[in-house]
């Protein structure tokens, strides 16, 4: 168990790097690519959109042929997709790259779950989805402080070539330690009308609708703060690339603290109460940030403690949310990954560039889709956490 946690932990890494690490590049790639703040945030959309889909097919693939196989070629198809990255020569060419790579991905992230789905269930699946978060939570620390190092030696390409090397290992730690956990015997065969039925099935659980909402509109909020992060911090609020990439980096690692302790609490405290606290603390910090955003004053030491507030309620929703969402459809834990994963990726895809529409150097549309996100969220906790009575989908293979 321990390797597969470092395994798994491993494939989580790479959502977060390929978001992360090239953020402090953003305002350098505009201006480097001929472009604006949305066109470069259209790579990062780009990459989304390639989430979306890539969960839609990964998750329905895993279901049917086990979680080794896809997991392996997504893996490898990343590695290739990343690399391609470094060498774009246009806009245009990154953006279909980004594309890709997103797509591949989702392989990672979609399975990992479905794997732990396997393997424990309901407050332990929380606990190891929390451990998986805090160990996943190292790259999104690093990654703008490592981004940043790149960036001043080797551009912004090289920070692709950095991706590059640690989509590789991640391959190699999926060869190494995940093996498959999905028997043949819980396999379904079947095409698009299977895959369909075991949507709607899983669909039709109003809990298993609520938290995935929740763990959706809290992602949304993230991707919010990912794509205007490099112009808040550096354009409004006047820091410089490294000073931002540490600002950043604490805020990632408020998250992961905070995820370490809601997995230390989960056993006593439930999962429900955690995603609560957590979705309450997004909503009061992201609207005092846009309160203190209107009225023009945001003091670099009023800001930062508020973003950690936002980031350490964040740091309690993700495991949470997902292992409240997979313990509704046992039968069913590919696909209900999958549903949790594409959610997630295509509400980033629309809220990444919308941020950024305002201009360089207003925080308000960042905040307002911060609160926005979060406020939504929260009601749909409340609307999974009165639904957890109805019967569960049950755990046979579905369709």
């Amino acid at each position: 168990m321990p390797l597969l946690t470092a395994a798994l932990a491993l494939l989580s890494f790479i959502g977060p790097l390929s978001t992360d690490m090239y953020l402090p590049a953003f305002p350098r790639m505009a201006a480097e690519l001929g472009t604006d703040a949305s066109g470069v945030q259209l790579t990062l959309t780009a990459f989304l959109v390639g989430m979306t889909l890539g969960h839609l097919v990964f998750g329905p693939l895993s279901d049917r042929y086990g979680r080794r196989g896809p997991l392996l070629a997504g893996a490898a198809v990343c590695t290739v997709g990343t690399a391609l990255c470094a060498v774009a020569p246009s806009l245009g060419w990154l953006v279909a790259l980004r594309f890709v790579a997103g797509f591949s991905g989702a392989a990672g992230v979609v399975i990992s779950r479905a794997v732990v789905s396997d393997v424990v269930r309901g407050a332990a699946a929380a606990r190891m989805l929390g451990v998986l978060m805090t160990l996943a939570g190292i790259a999104p620390i690093l990654a703008p402080l490592a981004g940043g190092a790149v960036l001043g030696g080797a551009g912004w390409r090289g920070v692709f070539w950095v991706l590059t090397a640690v989509s590789a290992l991640v391959t190699l730690a999926v060869v190494v330690g995940v093996p498959e956990s999905l028997p043949a015997e819980r396999r379904h065969a079947g095409g698009v009308r299977r895959t369909a039925a075991a949507v709607r099935e899983v669909l039709a659980d109003r809990a298993y609708v609520g938290y995935t909402l929740a763990f959706t509109f809290g992602f949304g909020m993230l991707f919010c703060y990912i794509a205007g992060s490099p112009f808040l911090l550096q354009n409004v609020l006047g820091m410089g690339v490294g000073a931002s990439s540490v600002a950043f980096s604490g805020g990632a690692v408020v998250a992961t603290l905070s995820s370490a302790v809601g997995a230390r609490l989960v056993g006593r405290v439930g999962p429900e109460a955690l995603l609560r606290g957590g979705l309450t603390a997004m909503l009061a910090g992201s609207c005092a940030l846009l309160v203190l955003a209107v009225g023009g004053l945001l003091p670099v030491a009023v800001c930062l403690p508020l973003l950690a507030v936002v980031c350490g309620g964040f740091g309690l929703v993700v495991a949470n949310s997902a292992a409240l969402a997979l313990a509704r459809v046992p039968g069913a834990s590919g696909v209900g990954s999958a549903l949790l994963g594409t959610a997630q990726s295509a509400l980033g895809a629309v809220v990444a560039p919308l941020v950024g529409l305002g201009g360089e150097h207003t925080a308000v549309p960042l905040f307002c889709g911060m609160a926005l996100c979060s406020a939504t969220a929260l009601a749909a906790a409340g609307v999974g956490i009165r639904g957890r009575g109805a019967p569960l989908v049950e755990e046979r293979p579905v369709g």
